[in-house]
């Protein structure tokens, strides 16, 4: 299911690249295509048909998001991973630092008189 989800989801991305990238500015569509406003889509332009297309697809877009996300949302990939054991956080206590060296310094008796 997955995977059908996230295909129709490519599918509606690639479209939507396309329906917005024909949609031009105020000139029209048939500026893309070397004519006037009125040689492709009749003269109010491809406002209509475009619109209504760009809405779908974005609708489309939209729900694969949302249904994608719901269906891999709460899942545990590894439930013996070292973050989660049985379903709760694993609490362990830091090592152990190791000792470090100290210098030690003996009392032999004598002053520094050998001067």
């Amino acid at each position: 299911m997955e995977t059908l989800v996230i295909v129709i989801h490519v599918l509606a991305c690639i479209f939507l690249i396309g329906a917005v990238m024909l949609q031009s500015g105020q000139e029209g569509m048939g500026v893309i295509f070397g004519g006037g406003s009125s040689t492709m889509f009749g003269s109010s332009g491809a406002g209509g048909i475009l619109v209504k297309i760009t809405a779908g697809l974005a609708t489309v877009f939209l729900l694969t998001s949302l249904g994608f996300n719901i269906m891999s949302g709460n899942k545990v990939s590894d439930p013996g991973s070292i973050m989660l054991q049985n379903g709760a956080a694993v609490e362990t206590d830091a090592p152990a630092a190791p000792a470090k060296p100290g210098i030690t310094f003996q009392d032999t008796g004598e002053d520094a008189k050998s001067e």
